[in-house]
């Protein structure tokens, strides 16, 4: 497994026509991974703290509870009560999730073609909505009623839509394949 700090240089080298950068430091680099679970209308505590076991499992860290920042009467939801989970890694466990996430959890997602670029904003951060957490190999034993989905937020130093999908691309992230007419 090769983490994202030893493939920095080879990412410079890539990089370095493209985008004119003349230091290794000029390069984009992925800062951290953020991943959102959202408990909705659940009131069942057990599956909540199924969710939180299961994140638990699959990020190797502890995920912190949100809370509802204001009543909202047609959802029935009150100013402070649990509405989700989120997790934010940094460092090894960030390399190390997104390592899983590439080469072990998206192969696995029924009929996989690929990633779209859309999912790219402006500001070079990418988000992938997964449906179905059992595509990770820790939450696969799991009976099929308790399948959550969750949103993985990947945040990049980069400064453009092209940066970010050129950084993404170099790493090894599944994008769709291009038809050439």
């Amino acid at each position: 497994m090769e983490l994202l700090k030893e493939k920095k240089n080879k990412i410079f080298n890539l990089m370095k026509a493209d985008f004119g950068y003349k230091n290794v430091m000029q390069t984009p680099k992925i800062e951290k991974i953020v991943v959102s679970v959202g408990t909705g209308s659940t009131v069942d505590k057990k599956k909540v703290e199924l969710m939180e076991d299961r994140l638990r499992k699959i990020t190797g860290q502890k995920p912190s509870v949100r809370k509802a920042k204001q009543s909202i009467a047609a959802f029935k939801l009150r100013e402070g009560s649990d509405v989700g989970f989120q997790i934010t890694l940094r460092g090894s466990r960030m390399s190390s999730f997104f390592d899983k996430i590439v080469n072990m959890a998206l192969p696995r997602t029924k009929d996989f073609r690929g990633l779209s670029k859309k999912g790219v904003d402006e500001m070079g951060n990418y988000t992938l909505g997964i449906k179905d957490h059992t595509i990770f190999t820790e939450a696969a034993d799991e009976e099929l009623k308790n399948v959550f989905g969750m949103s993985v937020t990947i945040v990049t130093s980069a400064k453009t839509k092209e940066e970010a999908i050129a950084l993404l691309t170099n790493l090894g992230w599944p994008f769709k394949k291009e038809k050439v007419a």
